[in-house]
């Protein structure tokens, strides 16, 4: 009878089946790393301490006494009365310095007559500064028994019974108030301004019914057709050695064709 035994020293396998039901093993559970708790709480620090800071800034710039305005100074304003500035500022004493509009403050102080313009800046932690450029009386012009004096834009600066010495006469039928950015003004202090001045303090009067038409009046009633601003420096030359004749009136507004009269 033949049966069958285990060969001695043989390794059986056994493959052992798994039910689908039964669910992942215990080996293959993926485990996740608990969360650093440490973290969301320097998170929220941190956030904290940057909204307190901005707390803080806008408290010191807005509502504390800290950097507020307790002086306002008024510069290179000669002729210019400092009271008149500060009035047109309207800075108050006590505003908080942020809230002080520079450019407007400039604009404000810009409408007095004898400010040809303003720059204002702030200093920190409290005061302000305005610095303000003079307009300059260039022509008298006769007004009301006096005279109005304008400077180089037809602004009037000021008002005055007797007329500067060495300060020329506008020759003018237009009233003074008028004459505010008129071209003929400033061309003819444009033309008074490069004049040499040897011929320039014999100036008595300047006419200008028009930019390119300015004649000048000097002592001895003698007539200067100067026409218009270009080429100054040619006029002047000319004029120089034309004016050893002693001729009555002087035609340069075109220094290549000189015309001589009387």
């Amino acid at each position: 009878m033949n049966s069958e035994r285990p060969v001695s020293g043989a390794s059986s396998a056994v493959k052992v089946g798994r039910d689908p039901g039964e669910g992942p093993r215990p080996d293959s559970v993926s485990v996740q790393p608990p969360r650093a708790r440490g973290g969301h709480w320097k998170a929220v620090f941190f956030g904290l301490a940057a909204v307190g800071i901005v707390v803080v800034a806008a408290w010191a710039l807005l509502g504390s006494s800290l950097l507020v305005v307790r002086s306002v100074a008024v510069t290179g304003g000669a002729g210019v009365p400092r009271a008149e500035v500060l009035r047109a500022a309207g800075i108050r004493s006590g505003t908080p310095l942020v809230r002080v509009d520079a450019a407007a403050v400039a604009r404000r102080v810009e409408r007095i007559n004898q400010v040809q313009s303003a720059q204002v800046s702030k200093h920190w932690p409290d005061s302000v500064v305005i610095t303000v450029r003079p307009r300059t009386p260039a022509l008298a012009v006769a007004a009301s028994g006096g005279f109005d004096l304008v400077d180089r834009f037809g602004v009037v600066v000021s008002h005055v019974a007797t007329r500067p010495a060495g300060m020329p006469l506008l020759d003018t039928t237009a009233a003074p108030a008028s004459l505010r950015g008129s071209p003929a003004v400033r061309a003819a202090v444009t033309v008074l301004d490069g004049l040499p001045r040897r011929i320039r303090v014999l100036v008595r009067s300047v006419a200008a019914p028009s930019a390119d038409a300015v004649t000048l009046d000097l002592r001895g009633k003698v007539t200067v057709l100067w026409g218009g601003t270009d080429r100054a420096a040619a006029k002047a030359a000319e004029l120089r050695i034309l004016m050893p004749t002693r001729a009555r009136s002087y035609n340069v507004s075109d220094p290549g064709t000189v015309v001589t009269g009387g």
